[in-house]
């Protein structure tokens, strides 16, 4: 029987790199497309490594639609899981055009060119932001989205509904949205991991960078937050068992096992865990001190969510696995293996 193959783009990212590898050791092919926008080929060549497999990879931009037709041309694939994307709340509210253009341009040449060579099955890269500021925790996917607190968040609502009315319009394309919360960590090999550029954008590879002292001082930004000890609150998923749900979301699809062509499901561990808490964790897990001191309030940041992840669990047979402990671990494992290049 022939494998399916699947397309991954932004497949050198954080996520996209940990996914192709548990696609790959679920039994699929994979064509890896990506544009090194906030990744490089060590990405692809740690997969590889990891996988043993010799993974197709493409530098394109999925901004590029002529370049992105010539891959559609060339490979044979039936789904693709779109990551592609820029993905920093912060940067967004400084550059909410060029989030806006290439977010919202990037899957609709991805989707259009889906139509156009009969292929069906997509999983798209949302976020737990296009639920805003929520009035109860913990969100389920009934939870109302709300006005987004930042370009990012307001993109993926878009893209959200760019993809629910394109499954409602063409028949055979079906859809799944899987609203991430907050992923960290990295993959046990430490091969693999966040590899942000220039200063992170996301809390732990300030953590781990500010740990192995590349950065100075960690910033918790706001500590007067209604919360039991004033630091905002998330839903911190490692990115191992995130990528597994992608795993799962490709199989319902391909063995039409799906209730309806476009499904959302919540992707977390079911357990909010503050800034604070996570400071703490890190250095009791790893035996390191940071230093760190509180901040203003940050713009765009929410004061608490976390998901009830029930719907994936019961729906995709997938459930997160990896304690916070263990992801920390491989976090400081991952930043330890980078220092060790240098």
């Amino acid at each position: 029987m022939k494998k399916s193959r699947v397309l991954v783009s932004g497949g050198a990212g954080y996520i996209g790199s940990h996914t192709t590898v548990e696609l790959i050791a679920a039994g699929y092919d994979v064509v890896v497309v990506d544009n090194f926008s906030n990744s490089d080929m060590s990405a692809v060549e740690n997969v590889r490594r990891i996988t043993g497999a010799d993974i197709p990879f493409e530098e394109v931009d999925c901004c590029d639609r002529t370049a992105l037709r010539r891959v559609f041309e060339h490979y044979d694939f039936d789904s693709a899981i779109h990551f592609a994307a820029s993905k920093a709340v912060g940067e967004s509210i400084e550059k909410p055009l060029e989030y806006y253009g290439n977010n919202l341009s990037s899957l609709l040449n991805v989707l259009s060119l889906m139509r156009e060579f009969g292929r069906h099955n997509i999983v798209f890269s949302s976020s737990c932001t296009v639920y805003g500021e929520p009035d109860k925790q913990p969100v389920t996917e009934q939870t109302p989205r709300k006005s987004a607190t930042s370009p990012y968040g307001n993109t993926k609502q878009m893209c959200e509904d760019i993809l629910r009315d394109s499954v409602a319009a063409y028949d055979g394309l079906k859809g799944i949205a899987l609203r991430y919360f907050n992923p960290i960590g990295a993959h046990p090999s430490a091969l693999i991991g966040e590899l942000p550029r220039g200063v992170p954008q996301n809390l732990v590879p300030y953590i781990t960078q500010t740990a192995a002292g590349i950065r100075e001082c960690l910033s918790v930004f706001g500590d007067d937050y209604p919360t039991p000890d004033g630091s905002c609150i998330r839903d911190y998923i490692d990115v191992v068992d995130l990528a597994k749900a992608h795993v799962a979301a490709i199989r319902r699809m391909i063995e039409g096992k799906e209730k309806a062509p476009y499904e959302v499901f919540n992707v977390g561990t079911g357990r909010g865990v503050s800034v604070l808490e996570l400071v703490d964790r890190f250095q009791k897990v790893n035996g390191v001190k940071l230093n760190y001191r509180i901040a203003p309030r940050r713009a765009g940041d929410i004061i608490a969510i976390w998901a009830d992840p029930t719907l994936a669990n019961t729906e995709l047979g997938w459930k997160a696995e990896r304690t916070l402990d263990e992801t920390l671990a491989a976090a400081w494992a991952w930043e330890k293996h980078l220092r060790e290049k240098e």
